[in-house]
């Protein structure tokens, strides 16, 4: 393994280090509420944007419509959010109980991962930031490459 590879394979470890911290203590909050970290972030997404179709929740959340549909199936029978249907689709909306669950948590959340964060200051969290998101956005476009060449 050459240099630039074992870096390269340190940092990542590191960065899934870091994630699952992070992760594990999020879940742990969450837990202390009743939801998981998915049914949070169904909350999260749908209270930020209420109308969203199952496709454009899946697509946010990053996993498959299938997936998304067995979660909305459990939370709609928790009462926490509601299918509305809108000609082929249906429309995502926060009951009143999700929605107070939502306005509880959100607040507890966001300073959960504020204080996560608290080791860095302003100008490393900038700069982590901006690093992330070039990398985001390079793997983006290289898995998007052999898409784009399939089609030609």
């Amino acid at each position: 393994m050459s240099d630039q590879e074992g870096a390269a394979v340190v940092t990542w470890l590191r960065l899934m280090r870091v994630y699952h911290r992070i992760q594990q203590a999020a879940a742990s909050q969450l837990r202390d509420h009743g939801l998981t970290l998915s049914q949070f972030d169904v909350l999260a997404q749908v209270g930020a944007d209420e109308g969203l179709t199952q496709q454009d929740l899946a697509d946010r959340l990053l996993v498959t419509k299938s997936n998304v549909s067995q979660l909305l199936d459990r939370m709609a029978r928790s009462g926490l959010v509601e299918r509305e249907p809108e000609g082929r689709v249906c429309r995502l909306r926060l009951t009143a109980q999700g929605r107070a669950i939502r306005e509880k948590v959100l607040p507890l959340h966001e300073a959960l991962i504020t204080e996560q964060f608290a080791a860095l200051d302003v100008d490393e969290r900038t700069t982590l930031q901006r690093i992330l998101r070039e990398l985001d956005q390079a793997l983006g476009r290289a898995n998007a490459e052999p898409v784009m060449a399939a089609r030609q």
